[in-house]
């Protein structure tokens, strides 16, 4: 669920990592603190590590509408902050596709909207009905609206 929340959270355009499954908890907060990251979490016992309550945000909803709506109170997010500016899959910041880039999406696919580039994984980005449908759900959390779909 919180690996869902952080896929929301880089398509809002937040610098956002998604760490491997059955890391240490030690680990994770040293790379909080040491990267001034925000830890997102359920689990109540990495509160008890040194330097937690500073970079660990315990999050108590039960989905990812819940914990999506803790968040924006607690943190203030705008979930019109960068839509789509950073990779989904790398989380790197991307950029305008060059014509030679562009050439690679088939031609089916082609819109009229803007194409974008990963430069670390080389993955393109271009505007499809699965991205109206991305803004429509990210504008709604930005109203406010967290029901469920």
């Amino acid at each position: 669920m919180l690996k869902g929340l952080a896929r929301w959270l880089r398509a809002a355009g937040y610098d956002t990592l998604i760490l491997q499954d059955g890391e240490d908890d030690a680990r994770l907060i040293a790379r909080a603190v040491e990267e001034d990251r925000i830890l997102l979490t359920r689990d109540r016992p990495m509160l008890q590590h040194r330097d937690a309550r500073r970079h660990i945000l315990l999050l108590h909803g039960n989905g990812l509408h819940d914990c999506a709506q803790e968040l924006t109170t607690k943190l203030h997010i705008d979930w019109q902050y960068r839509p789509f500016s950073r990779c989904m899959l790398c989380n790197s910041p991307l950029e305008e596709a060059t014509e030679r880039q562009r050439r690679r999406i088939p031609q089916v696919m082609h819109g009229n909207g803007l194409t974008l580039y990963c430069p670390h994984c080389d993955k393109l980005y271009w505007e499809g009905s699965h991205v109206e449908r991305m803004r429509r759900h990210l504008q709604r959390w930005h109203q406010g609206d967290f029901r469920a779909d």
